[in-house]
């Protein structure tokens, strides 16, 4: 709309005579985008989307009219932009006493959907196994994923499906809710949504077989899919599950990273006016560059069928068997095409950075680095942190957004959320008192200005933001995962290490909190449902403290040995700068001993223990399902 109707001068001549004209960039103002996307679904009873045009009464911002796209002339059965201009104004000269009329009902109905519900009930760990069905009811079986084009990733929805596996004992439900997992994993991975040239998956398809995206890249796409991708890959040993991951974190560090080690939002779907035009391909242009080498390139990426694209090849792999056995060959020919194809105009970077999906980003390089041994992956998840902490934490708070080194806008809760979330892992690949001082206080702030203290959960905003028409404070997911699904696991699992009851306490009035909108549709919640599983069935917690020097191996090799995936491990060095917080301080080095173990399970602890062998047996003990 920008290109066809902002841009014309009659239809800017209507927009400026009658209208004061707002454009919100929705990533840097979630909080806007929500109230209004809801609004437009309140209005029209349609569902909402991008770009989105809502009519605004001025002084109180109040929506009375709304809709998403408007061509410039009427087509497809919607009005042109400049009639539509005209018959808004008209409306709202003639009818203003109307549209006064009908706020209180519009205030009333945005606080219920948004400003959460007063019920607080328990914890209920069968809502769970209820997500876990809904998604089985969905579950394309031939194609991978749920339900049908346009497809999405859903990657909070295969977390939840994957830590419910973790957890259920073997048998027949558990190989269930791991096939989902790996099926449509290896549908992704194999289909057009993953960049097989420079890595990386774009947003969604547009059909049910994953061929065909829109073709942009968004940076919470790709951080949480590099995590799946690598602890499936390190779980299952798959080849293909390695190759996606890696080639995902090389397109994060090479394509998406800033000279200051933060990460972009995106890259558009369109280059010279086209979307996809820089994917896709032309059966010749393939022959030419690769020679003797096309028959088999063409078996395997979908060149030997009909075009999919315009008349174009977008690459797809063809399923297993077809030349799988001469990865070496195949990896030389995606190479040169990558090279070739870096040659051509490249789709245009958004280079604002955002706290939140930047989070996303550093929790799955720090869980690769220590899964797949990529120290890069760690080095640019810590050189990201430090931008952060640096550039967007300021006089104790934390800013949304930067550009050009300003930074700027009050951080949302998922901002203060994702990055504790980022921080615990990372701390778990590699420890550092700045990152744990960091997430504490990030943990403090979100207990001080975000927290709901009557109802239990947080609000989007905090307490001192710009007064908007709705404080919202919801638990479902939407394209990212629930900010109060992620703070409360991020709280438990900060609370548990330190054993800080408050972020306990928090973490579980935010489950209890939000238990009435998740029993309504569970699949819908699945960060929070994510939550509630460890509520119930907390994962095994273990602390190393080590002397300078000594000798890791037999106790890393324990934890190997466990193969419980929900364990989770810090190492923290015994000499350190300045007391340890909470619980790490009573955590030391036992006198005799180069290393001491702390394992727990939620609250239940374990004797230290001084030896790899028991450290052994204690995990055999304490096994991943109750």
């Amino acid at each position: 709309m920008a290109h066809e109707s902002f841009e014309r001068e009659d239809i800017a001549a209507l927009m400026n005579a009658g209208f004061v004209n707002v454009k919100v960039d929705r990533e840097e103002r979630p909080d806007l985008d929500r109230i209004y996307q809801v609004a437009h679904q309140l209005l029209t009873r349609n569902r909402g989307g991008w770009p989105l045009t809502m009519f605004l009464t001025p002084g109180d911002q109040v929506p009375f009219f709304g809709g998403t796209y408007f061509p410039p002339e009427a087509r497809h059965g919607l009005p042109g932009f400049g009639d539509l201009l005209e018959r808004v104004a008209a409306a709202f000269r003639e009818h203003g006493e109307d549209i006064e009329q009908a706020k209180p009902q519009m205030r009333a109905a945005l606080a219920q959907v948004l400003g959460g519900s007063d019920d607080s009930g328990e914890v209920d760990a069968a809502l769970v196994e209820q997500a876990c069905s809904e998604f089985d009811e969905s579950y394309d079986a031939r194609h991978g994923g749920f339900g049908a084009a346009p497809k999405f990733p859903h990657p909070s929805a295969l977390e939840l499906l994957l830590e419910a596996a973790a957890w259920r004992p073997a048998g027949a439900a558990r190989t269930r809710l791991f096939e989902m997992v790996d099926r449509t994993l290896e549908a992704m991975a194999r289909g057009g949504l993953y960049d097989h040239l420079g890595g990386g998956f774009c947003r969604y398809s547009v059909d049910d077989r994953w061929d065909i995206p829109h073709f942009e890249k968004m940076l919470y796409d790709n951080g949480p899919l590099l995590e799946l991708y690598s602890a499936r890959a390190a779980a299952t040993g798959s080849a293909l599950f390695h190759e996606v991951a890696h080639g995902t974190a090389d397109w994060l560090l090479e394509v998406m990273r800033t000279p200051q080690g933060a990460f972009c939002s995106s890259l558009d779907a369109d280059s010279e006016g086209e979307e996809g035009r820089f994917y896709v391909w032309t059966r010749d242009e393939v022959a030419r560059l690769l020679g003797d080498r096309y028959a088999p390139f063409a078996a395997r990426y979908g060149l030997d069928g009909p075009a999919n694209f315009e008349g174009r090849w977008h690459l797809r792999l063809a399923p297993p068997g077809s030349g799988d056995e001469d990865g070496a060959a195949f990896a030389a020919d995606r190479e040169l095409l990558a090279h070739h194809r870096a040659g051509r105009t490249w789709p245009a970077r958004d280079d604002k950075i955002l706290t939140a999906w930047n989070a996303l980003a550093i929790k799955g390089l720090a869980v690769t680095g220590i899964l797949l041994e990529r120290r890069d992956c760690l080095d640019a998840a810590t050189a990201a942190v430090d931008f952060l902490r640096t550039q967007h934490w300021r006089d104790g708070r934390l800013l949304a957004t930067s550009r050009d080194g300003h930074a700027h806008l009050d951080g949302y809760l998922d901002d203060y959320a994702f990055l504790i979330d980022a921080l615990l892992s990372l701390l778990a690949a590699r420890w550092r008192r700045a990152d744990l001082d960091f997430a504490i206080a990030l943990a403090e702030v979100l207990l001080t200005r975000f927290a709901d203290d009557e109802r239990g959960g947080f609000f989007f905003t905090a307490d001192d933001h710009e007064r908007l028409l709705q404080r919202s404070r919801t638990f479902s997911d939407d394209a990212l995962p629930s900010g109060n699904g992620v703070a409360a696991r991020a709280l438990a699992e900060l609370g548990h290490l330190l054993g800080e009851l408050r972020y306990l306490e928090a973490a579980h009035a935010t489950l209890a909190a939000g238990m009435s909108e998740a029993a309504r549709l569970p699949s819908a919640c699945s960060a929070l449902m994510r939550a509630v599983l460890e509520d119930d069935a907390p994962p095994p917690r273990l602390v190393l403290r080590a002397q300078a020097g000594s000798t890791l191996e037999p106790w890393l090799a324990a934890i190997g040995e466990a193969a419980d995936p929900r364990l989770r491990c810090y190492v923290v060095p015994a000499a350190t700068d300045a007391p340890l917080p909470g619980l790490l301080a009573e955590r030391r080095v036992l006198d005799g001993a180069a290393v001491t173990a702390y394992l727990c399970r939620g609250t239940r602890c374990s004797a230290p223990l001084t030896a790899a062998e028991a450290l052994s047996a204690a995990l055999a003990d304490n096994p991943a399902a109750p």
